[in-house]
């Protein structure tokens, strides 16, 4: 599974975007706050199916001037985001007063909310990209068999000598909808059987009453 040629330099740009353009939305409607807080620091996944998708995100609280309203200040994002070629919704005022409005580019989101207290708190988020190829899994091979079985032994029960999860073939993971994905519930994304921990084989004399059934063949 490679790296997509450019796709993270080209997340990089979405994210910097992203923070200028909040940067010039902050300095306007909430002055004086400390940009130093607005991080954007790595992308993470939001889209969990193979190929995992990644976006960089934000979310920054800024105080309105004094003598400017929550419909005032809604209102003025709404013209400095259209004035920037964004398709803005908004800004709406829901029944506490509370007005919100978002903000739509190239698949980017700005949500800018703000009502009866002077915070303004803006929420930020890239499109999300596909950083590497889509996963090519193949089912690992056995780590035992019955010809490399040690003296005294026999092939896990749960597994047959796989090692990895048979749940999820080694991967942690296992498809689900409509995430993409969840954690693998036989082995709980340590990867490998949780019987015999990845050794493809059980010793005998170890095999509690309840184990043994699995082994009709050694007549105990």
């Amino acid at each position: 599974m490679g790296e997509v040629p450019g796709a993270r330099a080209g997340l990089d740009r979405l994210g910097r975007a992203l923070r200028a353009q909040l940067v010039e939305l902050i300095d306007d409607l909430t002055p004086g706050a400390d940009l130093g807080l607005l991080l954007l620091d790595e992308p993470k996944v939001v889209d969990w199916h193979d190929p995992l998708r990644y976006s960089y995100s934000a979310v920054f609280r800024g105080e309105r001037r004094d003598g400017v309203g929550a419909a005032d200040a809604a209102s003025r994002s709404a013209d400095l985001l259209g004035r920037a070629g964004w398709d803005v919704s908004g800004p709406w005022q829901e029944s506490d007063g509370t007005c919100v409005l978002t903000a739509h580019r190239d698949g980017t989101l700005i949500e800018v909310t703000t009502g009866e207290h002077p915070t303004v708190l803006y929420r930020g988020q890239t499109a999300a990209r596909a950083l590497r190829e889509p996963e090519d899994h193949r089912w690992p091979e056995p780590v035992r068999t019955p010809g490399t079985l040690s003296p005294g032994y026999v092939l896990c029960y749960e597994c047959d000598g796989l090692g990895a999860c048979d749940c999820c073939g080694g991967r942690g993971w296992v498809p689900d909808e409509p995430s993409g994905r969840r954690r693998c519930p036989q082995c709980a994304t340590r990867r490998v059987c949780p019987i015999c921990r990845g050794e493809g084989q059980l010793a005998v004399s170890q095999l509690t009453s309840y184990q043994l059934g699995y082994y009709p063949e050694l007549g105990r």
